[in-house]
C-alpha cells in the first residue's frame, strides 16, 4: 500500500492540454513509486475513476496540483471526499493556490501537506520519509501543520532544469492518448502546451509567482526544449507551441538559439515575456524569432500611468512611452503584441480610481491607433498576497480580505475573482466595473481577437460594423447589441479560455 494517485483538476475551459505540472511530479518519482494519473480535463467526472483506484486499497498518497479559480471546483470536493472515505490516504497539494493560501488549505482538515514551489526533490523525499516513518521537518519546500501552527520549511534554490528527469510522456500516453492533448487552436491544428522554465526574475507586486519564486528563474537549455518539441512533433503530429512559462524570453541568447533550432520544423509558437526585456533584443533576434514561427507574444502592459507602474514594481524600467514605442516596433516584425491591462487599481478616493480607469481606457485606444494588430486583454485588478508591497498594503487598508475557509473559494464570486473578471474589492463600485466591462465589450466588437478561430470573416465584419459608432464616439455604456452577438457566436476571450 504505497501507490500514488496524481490528479490534475479541470481547468477554466476544460480543453485538454499536456499537464506539465503533474508530469513534472510524475518524473520526480519515476522508478521510485508506482503511480497513476487522473486528468479532470479528460473525464466527464473524475470521481468514479479516483474512487475505483483508491478502493483497491493499494494507494497511500493522493497528489493534486491546483491553480486558483476553476481547478478548485474539483480539487476541493475530491480531496474532501477522499478524507471522508479513505482516512488513511495522505493528501498533498501543490501549485500556486496552496502555496499562496496555505492557511485556508491546511485548516480545511483534508490536506496534509503543501509543496511550496517546485516539488522535483521535496515531493519524492516527503513520500519516502512518510513511508519509512522518518522526520520530514528537514525536507525543504514544505508547508504543513504542527498542532495549531503552520510550519514552512526552508526554500531550495531553483534546480538546474536540464538535470531533472525527462517528462514521462509515454507513461501519460498509457492513461490517456497523448494525441488528444494536442488540440486545435489559433496557432495550429495540434498545439503543444510546454513549460521550458520556472519562475521569473522580476517582482511585480500583483503577481502570484512572486511569493513562490522571489525573483528567481531557471530554464531548460534551448537544445533540450527543442528535443522535447521535436519528439512531440514527430510522434504525435504537433505543429504549434504554447510556451506556458511565466517568462519565456528572459534570455535573448536562449531565445535566439531556440529560434534557430526550431526554424526548419515550420511550427507556429507563442510565449509570455516583458516589454522592457524584449525591447532590448536586437532587430536581428526579433527577425529570427518571426522567421522561426513566433507569431504572438503576451506582455503585461498593465497601465499607461508611470506612477502606478512603479508601484507595481515593474522592474523600474517599463514606462508608458516604452509601451507605445514597443507596440510600433512589433508591427515592423509582424509579431502580434498581446498587451494585458489591469484596470481598477486601488487609490485614496473613488474619484481617483475612476479617473485612472478613464485614463487607461484612453491609453488602450491610443495603443490600438499606434498598432491596430495589438491584441488587448483586460483584467480587473485582483489582489494577491504579496506582503510588504505598497499595492498590497493599500488593499488591506481598504478592507479587502481573502476567504478564511477553503470551501468558500468554490463560490462563483471567488472563481470569477481569480479569473480577474468579477472583483470583490471594496474600492470598486458597480459603476466602475460596468465601465470597464462595457469598454471591453465595445473594444472586442470593433477589434475581435484574431485568436477566435470560430469567427468567420462575415461575423467579424458585421460585429465591427455594429460596434463602429460606439468605438469611434467613445460611447461604451450598455452595449447590449454587441453583447448579444458575442453570446450568440460564443465569442472567445483568450484571457479566460486560452487559445
Amino acid at each position: 500500500m504505497n501507490k500514488l494517485l496524481l490528479f490534475n483538476p479541470r481547468s477554466a475551459n476544460s480543453k485538454p492540454r499536456i499537464p506539465n505540472s503533474i508530469l513534472s511530479i510524475a518524473a520526480s518519482v519515476e522508478g521510485l513509486f508506482d503511480y497513476v494519473i487522473v486528468d479532470g480535463n479528460m473525464e466527464a467526472d473524475p470521481w468514479p475513476k479516483i474512487n475505483h483506484y483508491l478502493s483497491t486499497g493499494a494507494f497511500k498518497f493522493f497528489g493534486c496540483t491546483c491553480m486558483p479559480g476553476p481547478q478548485l471546483k474539483q480539487a476541493i470536493p475530491v480531496s474532501k471526499k477522499i478524507r471522508e472515505l479513505f482516512q488513511d490516504i495522505i493528501t498533498i497539494w501543490g501549485g500556486y493556490f496552496p502555496s499562496n493560501q496555505s492557511q485556508s488549505v491546511l485548516n480545511s482538515g483534508y490536506v496534509d501537506f503543501i509543496i511550496n514551489g517546485p516539488g522535483d526533490k521535496s515531493f519524492p523525499a516527503l513520500l519516502e520519509a512518510l513511508l519509512k516513518g522518518e522526520p520530514y521537518e528537514i525536507i525543504s519546500n514544505l508547508i504543513y501543520k504542527s498542532g495549531d501552527d503552520i510550519i514552512k520549511t526552508r526554500k531550495d534554490e531553483l534546480y538546474d532544469q536540464d538535470e531533472l528527469s525527462p517528462l514521462p510522456y509515454e507513461k501519460l500516453n498509457g492513461f490517456y492518448p497523448l494525441g488528444r492533448y494536442l488540440g486545435k487552436s489559433y496557432l495550429g491544428t495540434k498545439t503543444i502546451a510546454y513549460h521550458s522554465s520556472v519562475g521569473c526574475p522580476f517582482k511585480c507586486s500583483f503577481c502570484a509567482v512572486v511569493p513562490i519564486y522571489n525573483g528567481r528563474w531557471k530554464s531548460k537549455s534551448a537544445e533540450n526544449v527543442y528535443k522535447d518539441i521535436k519528439y512531440l512533433k514527430d510522434n504525435y503530429g504537433g505543429n504549434a507551441i504554447e510556451f506556458h512559462d511565466n517568462n519565456f524570453f528572459v534570455s535573448e541568447k536562449r531565445t535566439a538559439e531556440f529560434s534557430r533550432l526550431i526554424m526548419n520544423e515550420k511550427m507556429i509558437w507563442w510565449g509570455e515575456g516583458r516589454i522592457d526585456t524584449i525591447n532590448k533584443y536586437s532587430d536581428e533576434t526579433l527577425a529570427l524569432m518571426r522567421e522561426s514561427g513566433c507569431k504572438m507574444i503576451f506582455f503585461g502592459a498593465e497601465t499607461g500611468n508611470d506612477e502606478i507602474l512603479k508601484k507595481m514594481d515593474k522592474g523600474g524600467t517599463q514606462t508608458a512611452e516604452q509601451i507605445r514605442a514597443f507596440a510600433a516596433r512589433m508591427a515592423k516584425f509582424d509579431i502580434i503584441p498581446e498587451y494585458s491591462f489591469v484596470l481598477g487599481t486601488p487609490a485614496d478616493t473613488p474619484e481617483q480610481v475612476m479617473k485612472q480607469i478613464d485614463f487607461d481606457i484612453a491609453f488602450i485606444r491610443e495603443i490600438k491607433s499606434i498598432n491596430p494588430n495589438t491584441e488587448i486583454v483586460i483584467y480587473v485588478y485582483s489582489p494577491v498576497p504579496t506582503e510588504g508591497t505598497d499595492m498590497y498594503e493599500r488593499v488591506l487598508k481598504a478592507g479587502f480580505r481573502f476567504p478564511e475557509k477553503l470551501e468558500d473559494w468554490v463560490g462563483p464570486e471567488w472563481e470569477q475573482f481569480d479569473l480577474r473578471k468579477n472583483p470583490l474589492t471594496p474600492w470598486l463600485t458597480p459603476e466602475m466595473v460596468d465601465k470597464i466591462k462595457d469598454f471591453e465589450t465595445v473594444l472586442n466588437g470593433y477589434y475581435p481577437t484574431v485568436s477566435d478561430i470560430r469567427l468567420t470573416g462575415f461575423k467579424r465584419k458585421l460585429m465591427r460594423t455594429v460596434a463602429a459608432v460606439r468605438y469611434k464616439t467613445g460611447f461604451h455604456k450598455m452595449p447590449y447589441e454587441i453583447k448579444a452577438m458575442q453570446r450568440l457566436w460564443k465569442y472567445r476571450q483568450p484571457e479566460i479560455e486560452g487559445f
